[in-house]
Parts: structure tokens; C-alpha cells; sequence
């Protein structure tokens, strides 16, 4: 099993929002190294959902793959912000996953706390000017994260 990183604005889709659907599709990364990362991953794999662009940004729960090599359907509708013009069914230039629910964190683990805790050889996330959506996380700092949540 791998462990992963994938950000999401509360206001557009929160942990709220998937723990009330069950489940979604990962839509609209429109990154390549993301979009790579997204091509990665296994189902059973785990990632940890968290909030960006928020007052505290940070890890708000835990999801699981659940399907792999989905076309994300955004880049093929012309009244989406990710359309891409140049991308089609027979060859699809953006893929992503489908995620379920596993659990909402009763509190956040913060950004700032995540700075404290891991360097950014550790955690690419806390890497001054990262701005990726989808990032691996190796075990040892999955677990050191899942510690975190308990306390």
C-alpha cells in the first residue's frame, strides 16, 4: 500500500462533502507531476485529504482509492474551468481516481504543526513553493501523520 497527499479548497469539495457522498471522483488536476502521481497509485492506497487555501490549512481526514485510470471527465466539458481542447475520449491527457470516505480527523493536523514535525526532505508538502495537489507520502511519515491524529 502507498500513502498520499491530496489537496482540496473546502469551499469547493471538503472532507464534509466526501464523507456525505461516500465517495468521488478526483477531478480537475491539471498538473502533470499531480496528474503522474494520480497514474501511480493502487487501489487500497491511502491518502490523506487536506485543506488548502483556508485560514489553517491542513490534514483533514483519510480516503482510499478505490478505482484507477479514470479519465477525468472535466477535461471533456466545454463549460468546465478543465477543459482541455486538446484531449479526447480516444485519448484522454488527464487521469485521476476514484476515492472513498475513510474518516474526518476530529481535529485538523495543521500546516504549521506539519512544519514543526517534518522537514521538507521528509514531506514535500512543507517544501517552500510547493504547490502541487497530488504528492506521495512515504510510510514511516504516514504513520508518524496517523500517530499525530490520535493524540
Amino acid at each position: 500500500m502507498n500513502y498520499w497527499l491530496m489537496k482540496s479548497e473546502p469551499e469547493a469539495y471538503s472532507i464534509a462533502d466526501l464523507q456525505q457522498q461516500g465517495e468521488t471522483v478526483w477531478d480537475g488536476v491539471r498538473n502533470y507531476q499531480a496528474r503522474n502521481y494520480l497514474r501511480q497509485m493502487l487501489i487500497g492506497d491511502l491518502a490523506f485529504f487536506y485543506h488548502s487555501n483556508t485560514p489553517c490549512p491542513g490534514i483533514a481526514g483519510l480516503m482510499r482509492v478505490t478505482k484507477t485510470d479514470i479519465a477525468d471527465p472535466t477535461q471533456f466539458k466545454l463549460d468546465s474551468k478543465y477543459y482541455d481542447s486538446k484531449s479526447t475520449p480516444e485519448s484522454p491527457r488527464w487521469q485521476t481516481v476514484l476515492v472513498e470516505f475513510v474518516e474526518a480527523f476530529n481535529q485538523p493536523i495543521l500546516l504549521s504543526t506539519l512544519r514543526e514535525k517534518f522537514s521538507p526532505g521528509e514531506l514535500i508538502l512543507v517544501r517552500t513553493g510547493n504547490r502541487l495537489s497530488v504528492m506521495p507520502i512515504s510510510e514511516a511519515v504516514a504513520q508518524k501523520i496517523l500517530a499525530m491524529k490520535m493524540v
